[in-house]
């Protein structure tokens, strides 16, 4: 009998044991302030995100510790913890060219094209977007939506960090670095999407450069590969008011009816500025499901005007925020472009109440995740979700006190504040600490910059 007792007890203690074991997972993040970024925008206080492998497998209260244990659990310190930000449109190589010639008039012709004859390669390409990168990811951005040329070294730095890309190679009609025409660039695009076909970070594309330094033949040919590859295509659209006019002149049409007219405006289609936009492209946006990347700074910055983007945004198109180029806008973090986009708005409406925080921060987060059309994976901290995770540290002084984390976000913050970054759940950075070997680029850029300066006195 007592032998029967003792067995009785270890089955029970076993049975116990068994219902109260926790489950193993890869990592936690606990003690934050969860900015979720869902449909209901709910915050979670003290809050916990579970993740396994590459993705977000729980998010809720403290609670969830007692339901799993991780190999590596990240304190957020009472930090806020929010989706990774996503940079809809950059030239992220452009970096080694960063303070050159800011003020130049008519910039673009005068000194970024000469200078671009002159320098780029694989190597400059590479560099650039080492460095960029990097830069990106102490910034809190965990995708990058990019347009260059030699875009395939573009693509294998972005992943080196650890970072997501929407990658597009350059199409331009006029002879560049890494191509005669048009044609040859489409060429080079079509092995780039090849190459990355089904790849976990990178996610290659065509960037056809502009409605008028594009062929139209060729414009029609992306049109048919887009669909062919299922790829994105990212293209500068309706920047300024001289491209405006020409359509108007030569097609009676704007910018956005001319590309309509093609074919592109699609799911696929990534328009960055949209400066120079009337009501009716505004519907046709909307109704051919394009995404807008909403580039606030470089836009001011070069005196072009301001995109009526929170129209967009209230009207219920796919609008993000961008940068831009290191050249146009300098910085490619989101943090810094936020602040300018709720204010501007403001200021073009002359009403305070007009772009809120939490509706700039939307933008930064699950606008642009709609923008590139990854809104079921990306854009907010929800179950089955990609594990894209920032923490934003809250003790600097600049952070206290935290009564909104919305206006923190927007009115406060700055890309330093930024203490963890987590790409596809892997850790990038962890207390500002990259795993990627910064010092690395850093050598190399100093390096690079003192060839840019030789060619840059000749211009």
């Amino acid at each position: 009998m007592k032998k029967l007792l003792a067995l009785s007890s270890v089955l029970a203690l076993s049975l116990f044991n068994y219902t109260n074991a926790s489950e193993n997972v890869d990592l936690i993040v606990k003690n934050g302030m969860i900015l979720t970024m869902n449909q209901a925008k709910e915050i979670i206080d003290d809050g916990v995100v579970i993740v396994n492998k590459n993705q977000i497998i729980d998010v809720g209260d403290k609670n969830l510790l007692q339901k799993y244990s991780a190999k590596k659990v990240i304190d957020a310190e009472e930090g806020i913890v929010m989706p990774g930000m996503i940079n809809t449109h950059s030239h992220i190589s452009m970096s080694v060219f960063r303070s050159l010639a800011d003020d130049v008039p008519n910039r673009l012709q005068r000194y970024i094209f000469p200078l671009e004859n002159k320098m780029v390669s694989k190597e400059m390409v590479y560099t650039g977007a080492v460095h960029g990168a990097i830069e990106l990811a102490k910034g809190g951005v965990t995708t990058v939506v990019d347009m260059y040329l030699f875009e395939d070294s573009a693509a294998k730095a972005v992943k080196e960090v650890g970072l997501r890309g929407v990658m597009t190679q350059n199409i331009i009609k006029y002879p560049t670095a890494d191509g005669k025409d048009g044609a040859e660039n489409i060429e080079m695009a079509i092995a780039f999407v090849e190459k990355y076909k089904n790849d976990e970070l990178i996610t290659a594309g065509f960037g056809p450069h502009a409605p008028h330094t594009v062929k139209k033949a060729d414009l029609e040919r992306i049109r048919d590969l887009s669909q062919k590859y299922n790829a994105p295509v990212s293209m500068h659209v309706a920047e300024t008011q001289k491209e405006f006019d020409k359509f108007k002149a030569e097609y009676n049409m704007t910018p956005i009816e001319y590309l309509d007219s093609v074919g592109l405006l699609n799911e696929r289609f990534i328009a960055a500025h949209c400066i120079f936009v009337t009501e009716s492209d505004i519907a046709l946006m909307k109704k051919r499901n394009i995404g807008v990347a909403h580039n606030m700074v470089a836009n001011i910055k070069s005196a072009k005007g301001v995109s009526p983007a929170l129209k967009m945004f209230d009207e219920g198109l796919n609008i993000g925020l961008g940068s831009d180029g290191p050249m146009s806008g300098n910085t490619l973090d989101i943090i810094g472009q936020i602040g300018y986009v709720a204010k501007l708005h403001k200021l073009m409406n002359k009403d305070r109440s007009v772009m809120p925080p939490q509706k700039v921060v939307e933008m930064a987060t699950m606008g642009g995740a709609r923008a590139i059309h990854r809104e079921k994976d990306l854009g907010s901290l929800e179950k089955g979700k990609l594990a894209d995770i920032v923490i934003l540290e809250t003790k600097s002084t600049n952070m206290q006190p935290n009564f909104d984390p919305y206006s923190v976000l927007v009115y406060s913050a700055n890309a330093s504040n930024v203490s963890t970054t987590i790409v596809n759940g892997k850790i990038i950075m962890e207390k500002r600490k990259l795993r990627y070997n910064e010092e690395k680029s850093n050598k190399a850029i100093k390096e690079f910059s003192k060839k840019v300066k030789e060619i840059a006195k000749t211009l």
